[in-house]
């Protein structure tokens, strides 16, 4: 069973995700958070498998939420998917620095949502590739950090190449078979990447390789 946390403000918005995923014999909502600081709390005292956050919230946003509840080692485990009416909001990206797991936009298909729940909760980023390349066209310019070369320089020929498939949107099967290779291998491949480069998700993979200038916006085109 994958257990939820939902952070949002609006009341009539919880009560229509809790209806829906409720629905699936796979997914239960374990708790509701009207705002950020209650999601932490929730957090901390439910261990959920995913946390859907939303990004504007009163009392603590959901950046704010989502940073401190990455930087829980007890919350390890815990995977973030930001929630917004945008696509392209800024915070995402941001979101994404931080560690959570991908976002999704609230008119979401429901059989979309329940399928990215279940993405993220089994370790992978819920990153539509097409939002994925526009947003970090658009903030990828703008790092707020040196690039993390010194770290690229632990990989591997194979996991630089590897890291440059994982920034272009594909799964462990897609990746295996560019390379082919076995998923196993590939999966593999992908678990010393982020070992080595020190990030916890796919989706700080992706931030990072376009950081570092590794691949660059409008490549995959």
């Amino acid at each position: 069973m994958i257990r939820v946390l939902l952070a949002d403000d609006q009341a009539l918005v919880r009560a229509g995700f809790r209806a829906l995923l409720d629905s699936a014999e796979d997914v239960s909502v374990v708790a509701e958070a009207a705002d950020g600081r209650e999601a932490v709390r929730l957090a901390a005292a439910e261990r959920p498998d995913v946390v859907l956050m939303d990004i504007r919230m009163p009392v603590l946003d959901g950046l704010a939420a989502t940073r401190r509840i990455l930087a829980d080692p007890a919350l390890e485990s815990v995977r973030i998917v930001i929630l917004t009416t945008f696509d392209l909001d800024e915070y995402i990206f941001e979101a994404l620095r931080t560690g959570a797991s991908g976002f999704l936009v609230k008119d979401t298909e429901p059989e979309d949502l329940l399928q990215g729940v279940r993405v993220v909760a089994r370790g992978d980023a819920l990153l539509s590739p097409a939002v994925t390349r526009r947003l970090i066209a658009d903030y990828a310019g703008r790092p707020k950090r040196p690039e993390p070369s010194a770290r690229l320089a632990e990989l591997t020929e194979r996991e630089r190449e590897v890291l440059v498939l994982v920034a272009a949107g594909l799964s462990n099967e897609e990746i295996a078979e560019r390379l082919v290779v076995s998923p196993a291998t590939a999966k593999t491949h992908v678990s010393r990447t982020m070992v080595k480069l020190r990030v916890r998700d796919r989706a700080q993979l992706v931030v990072l390789a376009y950081e570092s200038s590794l691949v660059a916006p409008g490549w995959m085109d």
